[in-house]
């Protein structure tokens, strides 16, 4: 459409690019893995396991272009953080489910564990690289090559492997490094964790170092509010408008979360994320 925002290009420095998807060397396990449930974000219902309609025999979106005028915006809201193609190359050495049925159910199973390891790979990269997490160095290069390792396991591993103990693991140390960062943001900073702030209207607010931590932000109304050294882990930002928000120094704000959100040519974002491509220029709270 001529009227989207071109995206922008992430800085060949980052190291979180091997985190990113490289759909051509996947199966399309993104297609059918996840289940999908006919909603404003899947035009259709399909079981877990059961490849989409539109999935090609090259493992390509038939749709891909116009998922979003097709009723897909969910689609183009997914990252699995470079899970399909480490699965596909390295756990199953260049398997197909297609060509080699008797290894489907085993790849199923372990892509979204590895997803999940892949994800916190994310947070872990990005809390080493924040100055005011430097007391935590140690710690966390500890879990991310604890982590790392766990990628690096068999299917039989990763599909036994207790994900929920090595997240909590996590967890506790991304936690810690929000309170350091977050700390000098302003004095009271707010404490949105878990909140439901479905359609909240928070247009222009001061939120610098507010927690969103696992916070419900869909449909809410972030125009031009100052979100910077806001922790956005787990945060829903479905529909959220981010329209000349100001997102830089955030943390833990990731693409998915920012595809699924409406923004602008205004909207400020992290250096390390993307603008998506159906962002309009200019967007209002009905755009």
């Amino acid at each position: 459409m001529p009227d989207e925002l071109e995206p922008e290009v992430p800085r060949p420095d980052d190291r979180r690019l091997s985190l990113r998807a490289e759909c051509e060397r996947c199966v399309g396990l993104c297609c059918v893995v996840p289940a999908l449930s006919a909603s404003a974000d899947f035009a259709i219902d399909k079981a877990a396991g059961q490849a989409c309609p539109h999935l090609g025999s090259d493992f390509r979106c038939a749709i891909h272009s116009r998922l979003r005028d097709e009723g897909f915006p969910g689609c183009t809201a997914y990252d699995c953080f470079g899970a399909g193609q480490r699965v596909t190359q390295v756990t199953f050495g260049g398997s197909s489910w297609v060509q080699e049925p008797i290894v489907a159910a085993q790849m199923f199973a372990v892509f979204p564990v590895v997803r999940q390891l892949h994800e916190l790979l994310w947070y872990l990269t990005e809390a080493l690289s924040l100055p005011r997490a430097r007391s935590l160095r140690r710690d966390l290069q500890d879990a991310r090559q604890a982590t790392e390792r766990l990628t690096e396991a068999g299917p039989d591993a990763l599909v036994g492997l207790d994900l929920a103990a090595h997240r909590r693991h996590v967890d506790s140390l991304l936690d810690a490094v929000s309170e350091l960062v977050r700390a000098d943001a302003q004095p009271g900073a707010p404490d949105h964790r878990g909140a439901d702030l479905v359609g909240a209207h928070l247009a222009g607010a001061d939120l610098r170092g507010a927690s969103f931590r696992g916070a419900l932000l869909i449909g809410a109304d972030l125009t031009g509010a100052d979100l910077r050294t806001a922790d956005f882990i787990g945060a829903d930002l479905r529909g959220a408008c981010l329209a000349g928000a100001d997102l830089r120094d955030c943390i833990f704000l990731i693409q998915q979360q920012v595809n699924a959100a409406r923004g602008d040519r205004g909207t400020k974002l992290p250096e390390w994320l993307t603008r998506p491509g159906h962002w309009r220029p200019t967007v209002g709270r009905s755009g």
